[in-house]
């Protein structure tokens, strides 16, 4: 196809990573762009989920790492010798600093869109029909705007049940916890999928008596299991309290605090409650069922690998299709949709590349093929190694923690892997490159690492899959 013109005009819903990314993409190809956001560009990834509660989580783990610098030689003293025995979070001035993060983040996003040429509309917008969007703004005034390509990049909300309605006080949800004026007494988390066992352990680490209610059997039901039993072991070696096998019933405030009640009866007390279970996607009123656009039964939009939706020139892309609630997946799908829709080379979208990080400490990252299909197939053979064999490890003071791969039996290529371990996203990388690029075992295994790293124990794990390839 040839060169695109000025004459396409693209309309993207959402600001978010998937409605950003793409917009990016759109103008790079000529289009004329116009983003329709409500919240502020940048979408919950920036504003109130993932920039955040990693912020968040980075002051826990810096907090954590000062009270165990007593492990390696370093002890900390008062002004008069006296050796420190306490370390002070405050939490008024950890949550400006996450906010104006995620402003600074959004501020940054928001000029790069502009340089580009990009125009961004304040408002709330919906399909008129598969070219025209009608946004309202704030004032009630309503524009509607012509669209040759239009993006649903609306993202999700957190769940609210109704037996637990949130009042942003006493009983949260993970976009109203970063207001909290002070440390809470006594935090419950319900819900141990990965946002409610990140702020779990955050809130530990920041000095909180945690309860975590979780209904499965370990935590991180949808992580590997045996990654969830390390995370689960920190948990309670810390002082968390874990229920396993509990489900919440109710939730309400009572006096100063707050009481969850669960299914089989049991009252636990806590001064918050922290209500994690899950998000539903963005998708009601905004024209979807009138114009045609096929959605799931949970309200997700049904898209193919290019982010083409049902109705032709409508693509959609992150949380409100489903696919993986990832920032990185989102923007990978809507720089997937501008490609496709404007002429420029595509690859698909390969959920089977796709890498994801629990940022819990250990942090979980994980790519490619999981244990449990690795377990249900012959063909396929794994590795796991403890890194507290490996040197660094040993020097940093690393105790927990592990290399899992995944590979073929017969050619020794790379499948996936599991990597448990401080700053795990950044060691997963590797091995994402490794399964994106359908390297071999030996390929891994051959190239060099530096000494002592813990790199070497990804190098020493895929060796180890080496005298399997004749089997």
């Amino acid at each position: 196809m040839g060169g695109v013109t000025r004459t396409n005009s693209v309309v993207i819903l959402g600001g978010g990573p998937g409605g950003y990314e793409a917009a990016l993409v759109a103008a790079h190809l000529g289009a004329s762009v116009t983003v329709v956001d409500r919240d502020g560009i940048g979408g919950a990834a920036v504003l109130t989920d993932c920039v955040p509660s990693k912020t968040l989580i980075a002051t826990a783990d810096y907090l954590g790492g000062i009270e165990t610098a007593s492990d390696l030689g370093v002890h900390l003293e008062d002004h008069e010798g006296d050796v420190a025995t306490e370390t002070v979070a405050e939490l008024d001035e950890i949550n400006r600093r996450v906010r104006n993060l995620a402003a600074a983040q959004s501020a940054d996003i928001s000029a790069r869109l502009q340089e580009v040429g990009v125009r961004v509309v304040p408002g709330t917008g919906r399909l008129a029909s598969p070219s025209e969007v009608v946004v309202e703004g704030a004032d009630g005034a309503t524009e509607t705007i012509s669209a040759d390509v239009v993006l649903l990049s609306t993202g999700a909300t957190p769940r609210v049940l109704p037996s637990a309605q949130p009042d942003g006080e006493r009983i949260l949800t993970w976009q109203q916890i970063y207001e909290l004026p002070e440390i809470p007494d006594k935090l419950i988390v319900v819900g141990s999928g990965v946002t409610g066992a990140e702020l779990a352990q955050a809130y530990l680490g920041l000095g909180t008596d945690v309860t975590l209610i979780s209904s499965r059997d370990l935590v991180l039901p949808g992580e590997d299991q045996d990654a969830a039993a390390v995370i689960e072991d920190v948990f309670r070696r810390r002082g968390m309290t874990v229920l396993n096998r509990s489900r919440m019933a109710s939730a309400e405030r009572r006096g100063d605090g707050v009481v969850v009640t669960l299914e089989d009866g049991r009252e636990v007390e806590g001064s918050h409650v922290l209500i994690a279970v899950g998000a539903v996607p963005n998708t009601r009123d905004i024209g979807l069922e009138e114009v045609g656009v096929e959605l799931s039964e949970s309200g997700h939009i049904v898209t193919d690998r290019v982010s083409r939706t049902s109705v032709r020139g409508v693509y959609a892309a992150g949380d409100c299709t489903g696919v993986f609630a990832l920032a990185s997946v989102a923007a990978m799908q809507g720089r997937t949709a501008m490609a496709h829709a404007l002429g420029d080379a595509v690859t698909p979208l390969r959920l089977s590349a796709v890498s994801a990080n629990v940022f819990t400490d250990p942090e979980i990252a994980t790519v490619g093929m999981s244990a449990a299909d690795a377990a249900d197939n012959s063909d396929v053979e794994a590795v796991m190694m403890p890194l507290s064999r490996n040197p660094r490890a040993k020097m940093l003071g690393i105790e927990e923690g592990f290399v899992k791969l995944f590979a073929y039996r017969g050619t020794g290529t790379l499948l996936g892997g599991v990597v448990v371990a401080p700053r795990a996203s950044e060691l997963i990388f590797p091995v994402a490159i490794a399964v994106q690029n359908r390297l071999s075992v030996d390929q891994v295994a051959s190239t060099f690492t530096v000494y002592p790293s813990l790199t070497g124990t990804l190098a020493e794990a895929a060796r180890r899959l080496h005298p399997l390839h004749g089997e």
